[in-house]
């Protein structure tokens, strides 16, 4: 698999947990306490932007033939596990996002 498809499923789920984040009630799930406007507004315009992101990293793995295709994948693959996770482990779920670029890049030293 190459490092521009795993690049593509790291910023889609980090795309998709921003724009989660980006929700009152899922905000208040994961850290108890109520978020300032600016900081909701902030999580949803990186969502938008990690979500674009992943779009270009599926492109350039897959090309503009198949790379649009490959990316509603992967943006639901993401969602899924989004969607497993936060009802049972809301923190994991940050946690997850936070641990996977430094391990992506350690990986990609090899």
């Amino acid at each position: 698999m190459s490092m521009a498809l795993i690049a593509g499923l790291l910023l889609a789920y980090s795309g998709m947990l921003a724009l989660c984040m980006g929700l009152e009630r899922h905000y208040k799930q994961v850290w108890l306490r109520v978020p300032a406007s600016t900081l909701r507004r902030g999580l949803r315009v990186a969502g938008w932007l990690l979500l674009a992101a992943s779009f270009a990293a599926s492109v350039q793995a897959w090309g503009w033939a198949m790379g649009p295709v490959g990316w509603f994948g992967l943006i639901s693959l993401a969602g899924l596990a989004l969607v497993l996770l936060l009802p049972y482990a809301p923190r994991l779920s940050v946690v997850l996002a936070g641990i996977s670029w430094p391990v992506l890049s350690v990986v990609a030293l090899f």
